[in-house]
């Protein structure tokens, strides 16, 4: 994909997210536009930088440690976003590496974050993952659990949980999905709501979403 064509797709999802915001009678600075550029190399991700992009979401521990570092050294102030399922033996390199973890999920996870956040002295921004669609096969919390669960994570484990996230399913309208975790971040306190993708970041937006995480609309399709 030539660098052109990846500025102009940036541009205009940048478009699109203050017209949903302007919808929304919502102030754009109070959406974070995470540009997802898992399986994109470098040469992808360059020309996003250079219009101006500083944060990024990876799904992968391993994948994203082998690109990023050099990035991240050659430019000042990037952020780095874990927005896929995390490993608990996984929790060292995650905390090491990024600045915010979209999928708390299970108390082993908890566990080992609250372990490494002590340890390395780091505090990454922790979104909890709500499976609101209840799919055996997504990670996430069932939405009937995560009131217990984030008291857990706050007085057992010690972990400050500052948001929300959830992945609609594929075959459902977002709407109710969005909705339902927004009631649950705020019958919680939580303020971060990261929700909405490429095809539905407008309704995400529409419902209070702070982080969207968009790919194929920046980057094109998976490579």
């Amino acid at each position: 994909m030539s660098s052109d064509v990846t500025a102009t797709g940036l541009d205009s999802v940048r478009a699109e997210i203050a017209r949903a915001c302007r919808d929304a009678a919502r102030d754009p600075a109070g959406v974070t536009l995470v540009a997802v550029s898992k399986t994109f190399g470098p040469e992808a991700i360059e020309p996003v930088i250079a219009a101006g992009q500083r944060v990024f979401g990876e799904n992968r521990v391993q994948e994203a440690k082998a690109k990023w570092p050099p990035l991240m050294q050659k430019h000042q102030g990037l952020e780095l976003h874990l927005i896929g399922p995390l490993q608990s033996n996984k929790a060292k390199e995650a905390v090491a590496l990024f600045d915010a973890i979209h999928s708390v999920d299970r108390a082993s996870l908890c566990e080992a974050l609250a372990k490494e956040i002590e340890k390395q002295g780091k505090s990454p921004l922790l979104f909890a993952q709500i499976n609101t669609g209840a799919e055996p096969q997504k990670a996430g919390v069932l939405p009937q659990d995560a009131d217990d669960f984030l008291t857990k994570c706050r007085e057992t484990y010690g972990l400050t949980i500052s948001g929300l996230m959830c992945i609609p399913p594929l075959d459902e309208a977002p709407g109710p999905h969005f909705a339902l975790t927004a009631t649950i971040a705020r019958r919680n306190g939580l303020k971060l709501l990261s929700m909405g993708m490429s095809a539905d970041f407008a309704a995400a937006i529409a419902m209070g979403a702070t982080h969207v995480r968009i790919g194929s609309a920046i980057f094109g399709g998976r490579q």
